[in-house]
């Protein structure tokens, strides 16, 4: 069993940017939002379903899951993101699975699941939870910069989210990015020198174990 650490964070928090610092440092990434996106694209396993329970209007020309029709009508139809949900989670599941099983390139995994602490799934297979932090207001800003979006509608996801604090009482690990990718590294370097060191000292168990 691979040593998989969680990474999440609330929307616009900088998850991507911290998970590829961890990847610099040689760390193994298994990135659940890059799979969604992999399953909703042209030709992606997930369409031919999506596409027939929610039709053409959630369609883009080249096949592709049109996010932000699909967006729209998942914020006006709460059936709609539960029959969603129930088409994507277990194929995204199943792919973080064996992507982390087979990532045996590195001592650790770090798997990123966006919406980690609503979901009971990943829990009891991480050894740790890493949470990026960041102030409420800065996460407004960073998506509506990225995205165009209104702060209404970044308010509108950042309240189906887990709250800030509910994020933070559920880490082990912290990384606050209130400010710039420079402040970011630090804190990264230090962290997966723990993990690595954590990795190894549990290598080394059941190593010792399987001997006995």
């Amino acid at each position: 069993m691979s040593f998989v650490i969680g990474l999440t964070g609330g929307i616009g928090s900088g998850k991507s940017t911290v998970a590829d610092l961890f990847a610099g440092l040689g760390a193994a990434v298994v990135d659940t939002d890059a799979i969604a996106h992999q399953l909703t694209g042209p030709n992606g396993a997930a369409m031919p379903e999506i596409g027939a329970a929610f039709g053409k209007g959630v369609l883009r020309a080249d096949g592709a899951l049109d996010r932000v029709a699909m967006r729209r009508l998942v914020f006006s139809d709460q059936s709609a993101k539960s029959r969603l949900e129930a088409m994507l989670h277990p194929m995204i599941r199943d792919e973080s699975e064996a992507r982390c099983q087979s990532a045996t390139d590195s001592p650790y995994v770090l798997l990123v699941v966006p919406l980690l602490v609503e979901s009971g799934f990943y829990r009891d297979r991480l050894k740790r939870i890493l949470v990026v932090d960041c102030d409420e207001a800065v996460q407004r800003a960073r998506v509506m910069a990225r995205s165009g979006l209104s702060a209404a509608e970044v308010q509108a996801v950042m309240s189906t989210q887990a709250s800030r604090s509910e994020r933070l009482a559920a880490a082990d690990d912290v990384i606050f990015n209130n400010e710039n990718r420079d402040k970011l590294a630090p804190q990264v370097e230090v962290l997966h020198q723990r993990y690595l060191d954590l990795a190894t000292k549990r290598l080394n168990a059941d190593g010792l174990s399987a001997d006995c």
